[in-house]
């Protein structure tokens, strides 16, 4: 785990890496690709995005081949975008309903997007290790999300 003072240079750094640049994509992969190198002990961060009603689709990410599509209620990352609300799993095999994408995954944190209401993204950290994720580290991923709310989500119309 890391501690607070490494969290908040995380959120920092995202702040940093996406300030001047207006495209969504390019900001989401750069997030992903910031977490999963500056977190230890995890084997994917990414985004899904949502797409219709009631579905996520992959976006950018560093880590595995992942799921592709993601209904509303499934999974933790489904169950995130359903409830609008932070999920933290110290084990997802205990999980109910857990789509196991990566067999690998042991622990994970899933934080939605919420943008006037709805949400238009999760974002997703998974680790091999279970109870890996500390509460502060929730924390900051869910602050990390947060601060993509700031992004032009406009593009993905």
């Amino acid at each position: 785990m890391i501690d607070a003072n490494e969290n908040s240079e995380l959120l920092r750094q995202c702040q940093a890496i996406t300030a001047d640049e207006p495209d969504l994509i390019a900001n989401l992969a750069n997030i992903s690709a910031l977490i999963f190198d500056g977190l230890d002990d995890i084997n994917w961060a990414g985004f899904y995005l949502v797409r219709g009603q009631d579905e996520l689709v992959l976006g950018p990410f560093q880590g595995k081949v992942a799921c592709v599509r993601i209904p509303f209620g499934k999974g933790v990352c489904g169950v995130a975008a359903q409830q609008q609300q932070l999920q933290h799993v110290d084990d997802v095999h205990q999980f109910s309903g857990h789509i196991a994408c990566d067999a690998a995954s042991n622990s994970e944190v899933v934080a939605p997007i919420v943008i006037n209401n709805k949400v238009v993204a999760v974002l997703d950290i998974d680790s091999p290790s279970v109870g890996r994720f500390s509460v502060k580290d929730a924390d900051v991923i869910a602050e990390i999300a947060q601060h993509c709310t700031q992004l032009d989500w406009s593009q993905l119309g």
